[in-house]
C-alpha cells in the first residue's frame, strides 16, 4: 500500500506528479514541497545535497515510500547519488535536463537552455552538453527570477503577468537562434504554455517528464511493485507504518512552519491532492 513520493525545493515537481499519475492511475502519491529550503538554485552544491538528505531521511521515516522522484534539477545534480547511496534499497529517479532530444531535434544547430543560477553552471550540465550536444551552440540562461515568480505568483498570475514573466528569456534564446527550448528546471513547466506563446512555432519546448515517468514505471515493475490492475485510487486515508495519514489519491506535504500559502491551497486543489499539511518533523 505504499505511496510514490515525490519531491521539490517547491510546486516544480508538480507536473512530474500529474503525468505520473496519468500513467499510472491506480498508485497514490505523496508529494513533498521543500519551503523551508526554498530556492536550492542560489544555494551551493553541498548545502543543497545536505537538505535534501535530510529531507529524504524524513520522508522514508514517516511514510515509507516505495519509490522517490526528484522532480528537482539542482537538487538531482547535487544529491541523486548521494541519496540512493544513503538510501540503498528505495529507488530514487532524478531529473535531467532534456539536452539528448533537444539536440536530435534541432534544425538551426542551436539549442537554449533555461535553468537555475546554480544549475545553469553546473558541471553536469557540461557533461550533457559534451555527450549529447557536440558540435551545437547550447546557450545557457540563467532564469532564478522565475523561479521565485512560480512559487510566489504563477498559482494567481493572470495570463499577462505569467507572459511578462517569461518573455526577457525566451526573447534572448529565439534571438540568440535556439529553436529547442530545454527546461531544465522543473518550476518552468507551470509556464510552459506561456513560454511556448512567447517563443513562437518554429520554436519547440522540450521537457524530461515523459523520460522520468517511463523510469519510473520501469522501476516499480522490475520490483514487482507497479499497480496496475484494480481500482483506480480515490480519496481514503491510509495510516503507513503508523505515520500521518495520507490520502490514497495523494497528499501535499509542506516543510517550514506558518499557515500555507493561498498559492500552494489553489495549487493542491488543482493537482487534486490533500492538504497542503506540514510534514513530519524530525
Amino acid at each position: 500500500m505504499s505511496s510514490i513520493a515525490i519531491l521539490d525545493s517547491g510546486v516544480g515537481g508538480l507536473p512530474y506528479l500529474s503525468s505520473a499519475r496519468a500513467s499510472m492511475p491506480r498508485e497514490s502519491f505523496i508529494y513533498v514541497a521543500d519551503r523551508a529550503g526554498f530556492p536550492y538554485g542560489t544555494k551551493p552544491r553541498d548545502e543543497v545535497k545536505d537538505i535534501v538528505l535530510r529531507l529524504v531521511a524524513r520522508l522514508v521515516r514517516s511514510y515509507g515510500p516505495k519509490a522517490l522522484v526528484i522532480a528537482c534539477n539542482t537538487a538531482s545534480q547535487a544529491a541523486l547519488d548521494a541519496a540512493r547511496k544513503a538510501n540503498p534499497g528505495l529507488p530514487i529517479i532524478g531529473t535531467v535536463p532534456a539536452v539528448k532530444p533537444a539536440a536530435e531535434r534541432s534544425r538551426s544547430g542551436v539549442i537554449g537552455v533555461l535553468a537555475t543560477a546554480g544549475a545553469v553552471e553546473d558541471p553536469y550540465l557540461d557533461s550533457l552538453v559534451a555527450r549529447f550536444a557536440k558540435g551545437l551552440s547550447v546557450i545557457r540562461e540563467g532564469a532564478q527570477e522565475l523561479v521565485s515568480f512560480v512559487e510566489r505568483r504563477a498559482a494567481v498570475a493572470g495570463p499577462a503577468e505569467r507572459r511578462d514573466a517569461v518573455e526577457p528569456y525566451v526573447r534572448r534564446l529565439v534571438d540568440a537562434g535556439a529553436d529547442q527550448i530545454v527546461l531544465a528546471c522543473t518550476h518552468f513547466l507551470h509556464l510552459r504554455e506561456d513560454i511556448a506563446a512567447a517563443a513562437g512555432p518554429s520554436v519547440e519546448v522540450v521537457d524530461s517528464r515523459a523520460g522520468v515517468v517511463k523510469r519510473l514505471r520501469q522501476v516499480l515493475s522490475e520490483r514487482g511493485q507497479l499497480i496496475d490492475g484494480g481500482p483506480v485510487a480515490r480519496e481514503r486515508g491510509l495510516l503507513f507504518d503508523g505515520g500521518p495519514a495520507a490520502p490514497e489519491r495523494g497528499l501535499f506535504l509542506l516543510t517550514g512552519a506558518g499557515v500555507p500559502e493561498a498559492e500552494y491551497r489553489a495549487l493542491a486543489d488543482s493537482f487534486g491532492l490533500g492538504g497542503p499539511e506540514p510534514m513530519p518533523g524530525l
